[in-house]
């Protein structure tokens, strides 16, 4: 079992929104209910927030289904990392020139390069970018 991984806000907009789930973002919900810790960058709520707001705004969920939503979030078992701000201007940046990625998926790259852990996530050019690093991807097996 894994016992710890970190994943993207696009995974935690799967867990609360149903047509946004896919077989990896189940498995990795499931491992959290099996003692997974989730390990992610402080920039991950704000992230999760914004998405869940625009989602709403769009109509996709109500704001009922939102709030419920941000509450279930708040119950889960994380591990919320502060150092991107002090790797901003240096390893993220780094990572985003290197991969061609955004200075905010950088964080969940970095993140898992340091703690050597698993990524789950759902966007195709931060999937390219670890594998390239040799930055494991969370498996439905895993």
């Amino acid at each position: 079992m894994t016992r710890a991984f970190v994943a993207d806000a696009s995974v935690a907009i799967g867990w609360v929104h149903p047509a946004q789930a896919t077989p990896e973002t189940i498995a990795m919900l499931d491992a959290i209910a099996d003692g997974a810790t989730l390990e992610v960058p402080a920039i991950w709520p704000l992230e999760v927030a914004n998405a869940l707001t625009v989602l709403a705004r769009r109509g996709k969920l109500t704001d009922d289904e939102r709030r419920a939503g941000l509450g279930w979030l708040r119950g889960l078992r994380l591990q919320v990392d502060h150092d991107m701000a002090a790797l901003a201007f240096s390893r993220l940046s780094e990572l985003a020139t290197i991969y061609q990625l955004s200075v905010y998926d950088a964080a969940y790259l970095e993140l898992a390069q340091r703690r050597m852990l698993p990524l789950g996530c759902k966007d195709g050019s931060l999937r390219s970018a670890a594998l390239k690093s040799g930055v494991t991807l969370f498996s439905v097996s895993a």
